[in-house]
C-alpha cells in the first residue's frame, strides 16, 4: 500500500533530503529578475541556457558585496540550498558572491588602488582646483560615441561662450590606454583647455579597464591642467577617477563640473556691480561730509572749539597759580613780621631801652654776671640805655 503524506510531510521530506545530499555549494549562473528589498535582502534568480534557480542573499550578507548587483550579470554564488516550505521550490541562500570571470580583475584593480595610493598619487593635497571660467575645455574620448554628444551639447547649453576641444582615443580595448595617454599629454603641454575631461559612456568592468591603466593614472596625477574623470555610469568606477581633480559620475555630470552657467555668472556680476557702485557712492558720500568739515568757517570754528578750553585751562592755571602766590607771600610777610619782633626782643638796646644796664669791669670789659666776678675797690662801667656810669665796688655779695 502507498504511503500517504501530508503536503508539509513530504516538502520536508525533500527539503532535507536536497540540504543533507548538497549542502554547501557553488553556483555559476546569469542574475535574472534582481528585486531587493526595503529590508535590505536581496532576491534574484540565477540561469544560465537551459535553467534556472531562485537565489536569496540576506542583508547581512548583502552588506559584504563589493559591488552593485544587476540584471545581465553573471556571477558566482556559494552558499547552500533550501526549500521555501510555503512555495514549494527550491533555492540557494547566498553566504559569498563575486562577479564571475571579473573577480580577478576586481582583485587586481584593488591590488593596484593600494598601490598607487600608497605613493601618494590619491592623496588630496594634490588635487587641483577647477577654473571657475574656463575659456575652452578640452575632452578626451570616443569621437563617435554618446559621451562627446552629451558634453558638447551640455556645455554649449550652459555656456556658449566655452570653447570645445575634442581629442579623439579609442577608449576599449589594449590599444586604449596609449592613445588616452598620448592625448593627455598632448592637452596638457599645448594648454589646449583650462580643464580636461576624459572619460567614455558606460560599459562593463573589462571595457573600462583602460581608465585603470597604471600609466594613464599616473598620467593624470602628473597633469598640470585641472582633471574630470568622467568614466561610465554613475555606479561604475576606475582609477583614474581617483587620480583626477574631481570625479564626475558621468560625461554630462563632468559637463556640468565645468562649465559654469553663463545666465548666472551674468547675475553675479551684475548684482556685485551693483553692490560694488553703490559701495563707492557711500564712500564718496562720507568723504564729501568730511570735506566738509575742512572748510575755512568750518576750520576756524573747529580751532575755536580746540583753543576756547585750552585758554580756559591756560586762565584758570594762571589765576590758581597767583592766588598761591599771594597765599605765599602772606605767610612770609607774617612769618618775617615773627621773626622781626623775635629779632627786636633780642636787640640789646631793645633791652636797655625797658631799664636794663650792661656792667663791666672797667679795666678788662669782661661783662659782669654774677657778684663773684667783683671785688671791693675794683672799677665798673655802667652802660644804660643812654650814656655811661662810672662806679666803685664798695661791697659784693649775694
Amino acid at each position: 500500500m502507498v504511503q500517504t503524506y501530508s503536503v508539509y510531510e513530504i516538502t520536508l521530506q525533500i527539503k532535507e533530503l536536497l540540504e543533507r545530499g548538497f549542502g554547501y555549494v557553488s553556483i555559476e549562473g546569469e542574475i535574472s529578475n534582481f528585486r531587493p528589498s526595503a529590508a535590505g535582502h536581496l532576491y534574484f534568480t540565477l540561469k544560465d541556457d537551459k535553467a534556472s534557480i531562485q537565489a536569496v542573499m540576506f542583508k547581512g550578507k548583502a552588506r559584504t558585496l563589493s559591488f552593485v548587483p544587476k540584471d545581465g550579470m553573471t556571477v558566482k554564488a556559494e552558499g547552500a540550498i533550501s526549500v521555501y516550505e510555503q512555495r514549494g521550490s527550491y533555492q540557494i541562500i547566498i553566504e559569498e558572491m563575486s562577479l564571475a570571470g571579473e573577480g580577478n580583475i576586481l582583485k587586481m584593480l584593488e591590488e593596484r588602488k593600494k598601490k598607487l595610493a600608497a605613493e601618494g598619487l590619491f592623496d588630496s593635497e594634490m588635487k587641483k582646483a577647477l577654473p571657475y571660467f574656463p575659456n575652452r575645455i578640452a575632452v578626451i574620448t570616443s569621437p563617435t560615441g554618446a559621451a562627446v554628444r552629451d558634453i558638447i551639447n551640455v556645455v554649449k547649453r550652459r555656456n556658449e561662450k566655452i570653447g570645445i576641444t575634442v581629442l579623439p582615443a579609442i577608449v576599449q580595448g589594449e590599444d586604449a590606454a596609449p592613445a588616452l595617454i598620448r592625448q593627455l599629454k598632448i592637452a596638457d603641454e599645448k594648454n589646449l583647455g583650462d580643464v580636461i575631461i576624459i572619460g567614455r559612456g558606460g560599459g562593463s568592468l573589462e571595457d573600462l579597464l583602460p581608465f585603470s591603466d597604471e600609466e594613464l593614472v599616473r598620467a593624470i596625477a602628473a597633469c598640470k591642467t585641472p582633471v574630470i574623470s568622467a568614466v561610465g555610469h554613475e555606479i561604475d568606477w576606475a582609477l583614474s577617477d581617483f587620480a583626477a581633480d574631481m570625479r564626475a559620475p558621468t560625461p554630462s555630470a563632468a559637463a556640468e563640473l565645468a562649465a559654469p552657467v553663463l545666465n548666472d555668472i551674468i547675475y553675479s556680476i551684475a548684482v556685485n556691480r551693483e553692490d560694488l557702485t553703490q559701495n563707492i557712492e557711500n564712500r564718496i558720500e562720507r568723504i564729501r561730509l568730511m570735506l566738509n568739515n575742512f572748510k575755512p568757517d568750518s576750520l576756524e570754528l573747529r580751532f575755536r572749539n580746540i583753543q576756547q578750553p585750552l585758554l580756559a585751562r591756560f586762565d584758570n592755571a594762571k589765576e590758581e597759580i597767583l592766588a598761591g602766590m599771594q597765599d605765599r607771600c602772606r605767610e612770609f610777610r607774617q612769618r618775617l613780621l615773627i621773626l622781626n619782633k623775635v629779632l627786636e626782643g633780642a636787640n640789646p638796646q631793645a633791652i636797655l631801652d625797658r631799664g636794663y644796664s650792661i656792667v663791666r669791669n672797667a679795666e678788662t670789659g669782661k661783662t659782669i654776671r654774677s657778684f663773684s666776678q667783683v671785688k671791693e675797690g675794683e672799677k665798673l662801667l655802667i652802660q644804660p640805655s643812654k650814656g655811661k656810669i662810672e662806679a666803685e665796688v664798695k661791697k659784693a655779695g649775694s
